[in-house]
């Protein structure tokens, strides 16, 4: 007689374990504790054994014998049903030790030191939420093109493009380590240009003020009644042009004060090279009344909520919204407006540059370029002071006189 769910569930234990056949070999064994097994017992080569198809409920009725029905034709294909369930086993395990994720994972521990921990931290993140769900389980050599299109494509539809091109990029990373180390006969990803697949992102500029409106940005920044550190933050930011990420990481242990000189190290520059701010008069007076503030702490400017951490992004910006100059400023605008007033006054281009820390270098150059043209950008610096005491108190002076360094 053929088994049913009431048959099944009406199962009570004994003493000793027994057996419910449903037919065909297909049996479900009750055991003193109350667990109920499904098994299917056949014979191969003329020796008796017995498959393991899961445990009642978890393994319904009906897919106990979907499962028997398919091990029974495995059977009749002369194949040991056991043997075959290892061999997949076998087969899933290879898989999985040569899928995307794993050798991207891979990838990442290998690439992961020569950058930030943050950065590495981010591109991990990234892969994690847009790129593993999608082709993660995939065979590293099954890979491609298309699977490689579809899975920025649907990045690219919720409108991230930066995102999705960088995904490209890093997938185009992974498998040309996958292929360097032997993982991988070929690299789907050279196959597709960004331009191919991917929209085209607008361009937009970091809004910023033009020349004649700095004076009035200046004396609103000196009147910012917000938190104090606030306030130094943006005044060392407009005398020094450094990125906002630079600007909040700084470390007292960065600054040189017989020097006059702040040395960003290249773990915290974006171009991964180090960096040297020459400290105006204006600067040292600004880390004075900084150091006043922030005490023993290591960092110039220090989260107020979370201990170790330093001032957040977000702050520069805020402040900024807060003064009035939403949508009309940001923190990396002073860049652009130093940058255009220097060569206005003609400053040399490559003094500029690398005072902005512009310039692409390789890793040899960088450890030398750093110091480059120290003496006229130390000047620079102190002129660019100068000129913003000037425009700020309105003075007929001018102290910002025409170069040609």
């Amino acid at each position: 007689m053929k088994l049913t769910d009431s048959i099944l569930k009406a199962a009570k234990p004994k003493e000793k374990p027994y057996s419910l056949a449903d037919g065909l070999g297909l049996v479900l064994y009750v055991q003193p504790s109350g667990a109920k097994w499904w098994r299917f017992r056949y014979r191969y080569n003329g020796k008796g054994k017995m498959l393991s198809l899961g445990i009642y409920p978890d393994v319904s009725l009906a897919n106990a014998r979907k499962k028997h029905a398919e091990f029974r034709e495995i059977l009749a294909q002369g194949v040991d049903p056991s043997f075959h369930r290892q061999e997949q086993k076998q087969q899933a395990a290879i898989a999985a030790e040569n899928s995307f994720e794993s050798i991207a994972r891979q990838w990442w521990n290998h690439w992961k030191d020569a950058r930030t921990d943050r950065h590495a931290k981010y591109v991990i993140r990234r892969l994690e939420a847009d790129v593993f769900p999608v082709i993660g389980m995939k065979p590293v050599n099954d890979l491609t093109a298309p699977a490689i299109v579809m899975t920025v494509n649907k990045i690219q539809l919720r409108g991230a493009l930066d995102i999705a091109k960088r995904a490209l990029t890093t997938i185009g990373q992974i498998m040309r380590y996958a292929v360097a180390n032997g993982l991988a006969e070929r690299n789907p990803a050279t196959d597709i240009k960004p331009s191919d697949v991917l929209k085209p992102a607008k361009k937009t500029n970091y809004a910023r003020l033009d020349e004649k409106d700095v004076p009035e940005l200046l004396r609103k920044i000196d009147e910012y009644d917000g938190q104090p550190l606030t306030r130094l933050a943006l005044q060392l930011m407009v005398l020094t042009f450094v990125r906002t990420s630079e600007l909040i990481g700084a470390r007292w242990e960065e600054i040189d004060k017989d020097k006059r000189q702040w040395r960003i190290p290249a773990e915290r520059m974006k171009m991964k090279a180090p960096h040297i701010v020459p400290l105006s008069n204006q600067a040292i007076v600004v880390l004075e009344q900084i150091q006043k503030l922030s005490g023993d702490n290591p960092l110039l400017f220090p989260s107020e909520r979370r201990n170790g951490k330093t001032m957040s992004n977000n702050t520069i910006l805020y402040a900024l919204y807060r003064l009035g100059y939403h949508s009309r400023m940001t923190g990396h605008g002073f860049r652009g407006v130093a940058s255009t007033i220097l060569h206005e006054r003609g400053y040399n281009h490559d003094h500029i540059e690398l005072q902005l820390a512009h310039a692409k270098r390789n890793a040899v150059s960088a450890a030398y370029d750093h110091a480059k043209y120290l003496e006229p950008r130390k000047q620079m610096m102190q002129d660019w002071g100068d000129y913003l005491d000037a425009i700020k108190n309105g003075t007929n002076v001018v102290p910002f006189k025409k170069k040609t360094i």
